[in-house]
């Protein structure tokens, strides 16, 4: 039982402090359960200058069949490394034995420090991301303003009717042009607020020659087709009435072949831009992204390239994230190939630059780096404060809860489809992947079902699926993530497929309406301070079923998930007769239909539930805050 077990996390009811100065004692807690064995010691080791070193806990306190313990640490490095390990009563045999837990989970044996849990002097994500819902916009595909009519098709284009289908493959995915606008967007913004949407996440807005404009001509103004800079600003001022944040998409490493400064370094050896590039010796073949002609890749050892992207006064970087335009932030496209070839390996120096000149201009603002596998050692906080990456959520969740009959992407792997996978795996996946994260990154990083990048979650799941992942995306630490169709039950078997026109005025393209469901799960990620800032703590993995609680201070919440119709003791999730009592209460939020006595608990599945646990099994009196 996963929730039987020593536990600790970086969230207030655990870390005196989670982002605390150097040369600062940091207070940690751990709580022991009474039925998994009796701690007649605890340290914590943490480590110092690359030296372990061991600070005895004492205990402070009982609760409801815990026992808290509380250390203290020497924060003495920028990221400091620790762990806890738990002697347990001496057997006349063996002797007494030793327990070691790190951020990803209880040990018996010694382990690597890459897993240990880690506090940093990083500068926190902005406090309005803690329960933050990201609803991502796709402009082509999103909404049509009355003025998207009077512009002509681009050259590059292939003009598609709103309801014409799209291309998943072929010669025509980047060519489909489909007109949607900015002014539509903000057209919309009335629908994402009743959605609960906090942040509206633009993919690039930049001219390019395709429908993702992934590969920019210029990073200074706004597509006309888009409706230019005065459009943005537009939606900005409109999103910022209704209380919502707005952050761009920017490639930091690569331009369009069609960029003015690729044409300039093209056209002129002897050019500053030149030098923004990895050209061959004769200039007949440069470096791109993945080998696409198209894309041109940045060579971060420019300095003048650093100076027009990032540090100069009207620099790319800077430019959207004053006024008139007053971006929120910006989400860096391939985040972890930026400033990376062959020998070459200045990523997390130029993602610290990036923050250092994005928090300059808005200590308010929010900065997360793509990272589509193990994210874990590229983002600490100093340099993306969140990632947005699918190995550590989106990837088990399509596993778990995935048909096995689908046929879709899988994130570019050479598999069919999802291996399905048990809850357990689910786990181990999740806490391995997430690991390395320090708490305020790990709030910071998005959890996606899917994004324009993927296959949509309606394709890979089984019925029902897609809802409960949904939910799960907005209980879990991090920034919850809606890509636009989401609501709808939109499909698609791979990225370019799952770009899918909004279905506005077609309600017969709605496969299924979410809406209500969404609009339930976001008010209650809003109104909820265990979610937006309390720990979480895993109950059950187990075959079909996922259970954790979520908790702070002021409150507890336990979320049952199933893949499947489940009956089980509530005694497996540890609960005690208050605890089961409050789950005969209505629940917060639920899928499905359940049932519950002081003894058993029955939940429809695919189902999700979501309930209040009772306060006082929290904490003892000293540790309340």
């Amino acid at each position: 039982m996963a929730g039987n077990q020593p536990h600790h996390d970086g969230s207030a009811l655990y870390l005196g402090s989670s982002t605390p100065e150097l040369g600062e004692r940091v207070t940690l807690r751990l709580r022991v359960p009474q039925d998994w064995g009796t701690a007649s010691r605890v340290w914590v080791r943490s480590v110092q200058d690359a030296e372990p070193r061991y600070d005895e806990a004492t205990v402070v306190g009982e609760s409801a069949g815990w026992v808290w313990w509380e250390a203290t640490m020497l924060h003495v490095n920028p990221v400091a490394l620790y762990r806890f390990v738990i002697e347990t009563a001496a057997s006349e045999d063996d002797g007494p034995s030793y327990s070691f837990l790190n951020n990803a989970g209880l040990h018996n044996r010694d382990t690597s420090d890459y897993n240990d849990f880690r506090v940093t002097t990083a500068k926190a994500a902005p406090a309005w991301s803690h329960d933050a819902v990201m609803y991502q916009v796709f402009p082509d595909r999103f909404a049509r303003s009355a003025a998207a009519d009077g512009r002509a098709t681009p050259e590059w284009g292939v003009a598609c009717d709103w309801d014409t289908p799209v291309q998943g493959s072929g010669p025509d995915v980047a060519r489909q042009f489909y007109g949607g606008d900015l002014d539509g967007v903000t057209e919309k913004l009335d629908e994402l607020a009743a959605l609960g949407a906090d942040i509206v996440y633009l993919t690039p807005f930049f001219p390019a020659r395709s429908n993702h404009r992934y590969d920019a001509s210029t990073f200074m103004e706004v597509d006309p087709l888009l409706g230019g800079d005065a459009a943005l600003i537009r939606l900005v001022e409109a999103a910022h009435a209704r209380g919502m944040k707005v952050m761009g998409d920017l490639t930091s490493n690569h331009t369009g072949d069609a960029h003015e400064w690729f044409q300039r370094a093209a056209a002129d050896p002897n050019s500053v831009e030149a030098g923004f590039y990895y050209f061959n010796e004769d200039r007949t073949e440069y470096e791109s992204w993945w080998g696409v002609p198209s894309l041109p890749k940045l060579n971060w050892a420019s300095e003048a390239l650093r100076e027009a992207f990032v540090t100069g006064e009207d620099s790319v970087v800077a430019h959207w994230l004053k006024p008139p335009f007053n971006l929120d932030g910006w989400r860096i496209d391939v985040g972890n190939m930026t400033g990376r070839l062959g020998a070459q390996n200045i990523n997390k120096e130029v993602a610290a630059l990036i923050q250092d000149r994005i928090l300059e201009i808005n200590p308010n603002a929010l900065l997360l780096g793509e990272e589509t596998s193990d994210a874990g050692a590229d983002v600490d906080g100093f340099g993306w404060q969140g990632a947005m990456t699918y190995s550590n959520f989106t990837r088990p969740l399509w596993q778990w809860l995935g048909n096995p009959a689908a046929r879709v992407d899988f994130f570019g792997t050479p598999l069919a489809g999802p291996p399905k996978v048990t809850a357990d795996v689910v786990l181990e996946t999740y806490k391995d992947l997430s690991s390395a994260f320090s708490w305020p990154v790990r709030k910071a990083t998005m959890n996606a079902l899917n994004t324009h990048d993927t296959a949509r979650a309606a394709s890979v799941m089984i019925e029902g699926g897609p809802l409960v992942a949904a939910a799960l995306s907005m209980l879990v630490p991090g920034i919850a993530v809606v890509f636009a169709g989401d609501e709808f039950g939109m499909e698609g078997w791979n990225g370019e497929d799952s770009r899918t026109p909004m279905p506005w005025e077609s309600p017969s393209r709605v496969v299924t309406d979410l809406r209500s469901a969404y609009a339930a799960l976001t008010e209650l990620r809003h109104t909820s301070p265990a979610v937006a800032d309390g720990g979480m703590r895993w109950l059950m993995a187990d075959g079909d079923v996922l259970a954790f609680v979520r908790e702070s201070p002021e409150e507890s919440l336990l979320v049952l998930a199933t893949r499947a119709p489940a009956l089980f003791p509530v005694a497996e999730l540890g609960l005690s007769a208050v605890d089961a009592q409050a789950l005969t209460l209505a629940p917060a939020f639920a899928t499905a239909e359940f049932g519950a006595t002081e003894e058993k608990l029955q939940l429809d599945g695919p189902g999700l539930l979501c309930g209040d646990w009772p306060e006082s099994r929290l904490l003892p009196e000293r540790l309340r805050i």
